[in-house]
């Protein structure tokens, strides 16, 4: 803490009343709420959600709030409330085969089963300002007074088509063994928990992308880039991306029963990779992979990238770049143990300062010292 600072504690405190009005504004200016970010600022809510660990959108966008919109700030804030929450069981894992899918493409088949589904995506839009959204607040006011003043619109307005499931792009390629097997799970593997134990190396692809799954999304968006610059052995394509929503069942032991607790949404990526073969395998396509809470794209896309990158040793490619490096890639991934070693440079540091401070001191007058006595034997050799 900043107890050095003039006034000690009382102008930390002060420092909290200022962050409070900072974050409130101009209060002639309605103060936004919870629910707002949480419905309009959707994007910015499932990164929080995905770094910070805990599916809880409410919780995201409060998080965003008290941040002031500092989105590493709020993964911190949430990643910090997740530590107090008990830990009541553990979920089967996800069946994505099961999504009831809101967005669905694939980049390397035109016409896939069920067909490409657009969906909700900026790919397509064009990237000029909206001016007509600083008028759009008085339009939806009259809306909702509409809405709220006829039931009947209400409830229509409420109504959406029930999602549709879809077969996986991949298994065209399966088919045809062009792709290698999904890589199975080992029983024996114990599956490392990264929210309670820490990191090691070697890492599992399990614990690999438990990493990734929580990596900082702009740390992984340049690893996956540096893989597209020549900085790795692979051609990506992306076999498929969907979007939706997958039940979650946890396993009552006592009772031998699966129950349905409720759904989530998710984005999840599957990346082909180019593979020339080796002396047991033959030339076929490998597989990148990414996953995360929420309608994050960018972010698994990327983690699917560098996933395949991470995956050089296992396929027996020669390692020279960054991302095909797991200390290097893994050690540095995490958005708050990051912020928190550079952030850590502002606290007072004094006395290590004025340590080094006297060390160069001491270090130049000795130089000084040398230099003048070379000069003077230098000379009296001349005389």
């Amino acid at each position: 803490m900043y107890v050095a600072v003039k006034g000690g504690e009382r102008a930390i405190e002060k420092s909290y009343e200022r962050l409070a009005e900072q974050r409130r504004g101009d209060k002639s200016v309605a103060e936004l709420e919870v629910k707002q970010i949480q419905e309009q600022l959707k994007l910015a809510v499932n990164r929080v959600m995905s770094e910070g660990s805990l599916y809880d959108p409410e919780l995201a966008a409060l998080a965003i709030k008290q941040s002031n919109g500092d989105l590493v700030e709020a993964i911190f804030l949430l990643r910090a409330y997740r530590t107090t929450l008990p830990r009541l069981g553990q979920t089967l894992p996800l069946d994505s085969q099961e999504m009831e899918v809101e967005r669905r493409i694939s980049a390397t088949f035109k016409d896939i089963p069920g067909g490409q589904l657009l969906g909700a995506t900026y790919d397509y839009t064009q990237r000029l300002l909206d001016f007509s959204l600083l008028a759009e607040s008085e339009a939806d006011k009259e809306a909702q007074s509409t809405l709220s003043s006829d039931p009947l619109k209400t409830l229509n307005s409420c109504k959406t088509t029930a999602p549709s499931i879809y077969p996986r792009v991949m298994d065209l390629l399966n088919d045809e063994g062009l792709i290698e097997p999904t890589p199975p799970l080992n029983p024996l593997e114990k599956t490392v928990d990264l929210t309670r134990e820490p990191l090691t190396f070697p890492a599992s692809r399990a614990t690999r992308l438990q990493n990734l799954a929580r990596a900082d999304e702009g740390f992984l968006l340049s690893m996956a880039y540096s893989t597209q610059r020549g900085y790795s052995h692979t051609h990506p394509f992306v076999g498929e991306i969907r979007v939706g929503q997958v039940e979650i069942t946890v396993e009552i032991e006592e009772l031998g029963l699966e129950v349905s607790i409720g759904d989530i949404k998710i984005t999840e990526c599957e990346m082909i990779n180019q593979f020339a073969g080796s002396k047991t395998a033959p030339a076929q396509f490998t597989r990148g992979y990414g996953l995360s809470f929420g309608h994050c794209e960018r972010k698994t896309m990327a983690m699917s990238l560098v996933d395949r990158a991470l995956r050089a040793e296992e396929l027996g490619e020669k390692i020279e770049s960054p991302a095909q490096m797991q200390e290097f890639v893994l050690s540095h991934s995490d958005s708050l143990e990051a912020s928190g070693f550079v952030q850590h440079l502002k606290l007072p540091h004094y006395v290590d300062f004025q340590s080094e401070l006297e060390l160069v001191r001491k270090m130049r007058k000795t130089a000084a010292t040398i230099k003048s006595d070379r000069v003077s034997g230098e000379m009296g050799d001349s005389l």
